[in-house]
């Protein structure tokens, strides 16, 4: 009786935590398809057929440059993602697989990496990047969410990469197979759940980031869905349908993310925590 009271109460905080986590996207969904009037005069209740209005996805798609916006974050994310996996592997694996002078100390340094905020930089990255002709440019931006994200990648790489036995890597080399087969027909594989964790650990700040498109990339067509959204909000007065709206549109990317990797997901970190 003790186990299921303690399993239900368990479960009963999760529930409430999810519904609580959830709720704001709930009211984002149905206030994007309802009219100005209804979204302030019932925020809390579902569109009906006299409050049902899609004006905001109207604006949206129609008279702004949000695809456009939402192309960008997209491509920049893609790519930043790709990056990040792929060069934070390989550093994991030359730290981890082979032992050399000053290791130990580069590991420290990309630790310090993760609980240094990025932007305490800002002025110097934009000094750099105005010098490397890269401002307005979708480049800009993936050289630095590469920059910031790779040290969490190689710090959560790194511990995978040392748990795979060393039996498997001595057999491939035993059947005379090469240093970059073996990573990429025996480390990779198996790093599939870390490298799920890693992608979607990477890729929240990068679509949720505002600060550095606002920085780097605020006009030429180069700006994100983020920036974008913020054509809309105006200082006395708010598109609020469009708003919404466009919030919906920058909402699927996460979803869909997390649904095609949750097992990914869960299997890497739960492999992290008992590690």
């Amino acid at each position: 009786m003790n186990r299921r009271a303690s399993t239900f109460a368990v479960h009963a905080i999760l529930a409430a935590y999810t519904l609580l986590a959830l709720f704001p996207i709930f009211l984002i969904l149905i206030n994007s398809v309802k009219s100005r009037t209804a979204i302030f005069g019932s925020p809390l209740s579902l569109p009906g057929p006299d409050t049902f209005s899609l004006v905001g996805y109207q604006k949206v798609f129609s008279d702004s440059q949000v695809p456009l916006y939402f192309f960008n974050s997209v491509l920049v994310t893609v790519v930043t993602i790709a990056l990040v996996l792929i060069i934070g592997a390989m550093a994991a694996w030359a730290l981890t697989e082979y032992g050399f002078k000053g290791a130990t100390l580069l590991k420290l340094y990309l630790s310090i990496g993760i609980m240094v905020p990025i932007r305490l930089g800002s002025v110097a990255i934009l000094k750099l990047i105005v010098g490397m002709g890269l401002v307005n440019t979708w480049t800009g931006l993936i050289l630095v969410y590469t920059a910031q994200g790779l040290p969490l990648s190689v710090f959560i790489l790194s511990e995978f990469v040392g748990q795979i036995p060393k039996d498997l890597k001595e057999a491939g080399r035993a059947e005379g197979v090469s240093e970059y087969q073996i990573f990429v027909y025996v480390i990779l594989p198996l790093l599939r759940p870390a490298m799920a964790t890693v992608a979607v650990f990477s890729m929240i700040p990068v679509w949720n980031d505002l600060w550095f498109p606002l920085l780097l990339a605020p006009g030429n067509g180069a700006q994100t869905i983020t920036l974008g959204i913020q054509q809309f909000i105006g200082e006395y007065v708010t598109d609020w349908n469009a708003v919404l709206a466009a919030l919906s549109v920058a909402i699927i990317p996460v979803l869909v993310l997390y649904v095609v990797f949750s097992r990914q997901l869960i299997r890497g970190l739960t492999a992290g925590a008992v590690k």
